[in-house]
């Protein structure tokens, strides 16, 4: 999984040695927290390293923008996480307590809801609208088609892909 040519091990920890410090810091204003940002930091040498292309790491003229732009992604993952954990947690918190699912069964819901949201991120835009009206606000396959401009079997495509997606994922 990660580098295992010692040259390119030699030319992250570099990387590493020069620009820590200052990827460190960048986050830190980003997110407010010194913990996160030592984390999404780590993560992102963590990521070049688990990289297949190795070969570029020394023809970096940017390091910085390179580290920036793993970076951010790592950023806009961990916001999308953030968002999704409190709308669990709300909706936890709507159960009454003879309903509320364990804390064992709350962590593998959290990890799987983490999961399809990643999953369906890799969809086309219409795609994903059409199955979150569809499986979260319980519209009918007409309504969506208007909304999205387009026909009823379109949205049924839409749909019947976004599902085939998570329902077999694992099995990829």
């Amino acid at each position: 999984m990660f580098a295992a040519d010692p040259a390119v091990r030699q030319q992250v920890g570099s990387l590493y040695s020069d620009h820590h410090r200052w990827l460190h810091g960048w986050l830190r204003r980003k997110l407010g927290c010194t913990h996160q940002a030592a984390d999404l930091a780590h993560d992102t040498f963590v990521r070049i390293l688990a990289r297949r292309d190795d070969a570029g790491i020394e023809a970096i003229r940017e390091p910085r923008a390179y580290l920036s732009t793993i970076a951010q992604g790592l950023l806009s993952n961990h916001y999308r996480r953030q968002k999704l954990e409190l709308a669990w947690a709300e909706a936890l918190a709507a159960l009454p307590e003879p309903m509320a699912p364990s804390p064992e069964t709350r962590a593998i819901l959290l990890e799987t809801l983490v999961e399809i949201d990643r999953l369906l991120d890799t969809l086309p835009a219409a795609v994903r609208e059409a199955f979150l009206l569809s499986q979260l606000d319980g519209l009918p396959q007409a309504e969506i088609a208007l909304r999205l401009g387009v026909s009823v079997p379109t949205v049924k495509r839409y749909v019947a892909r976004a599902l085939v997606l998570c329902c077999f994922a694992d099995e990829a």
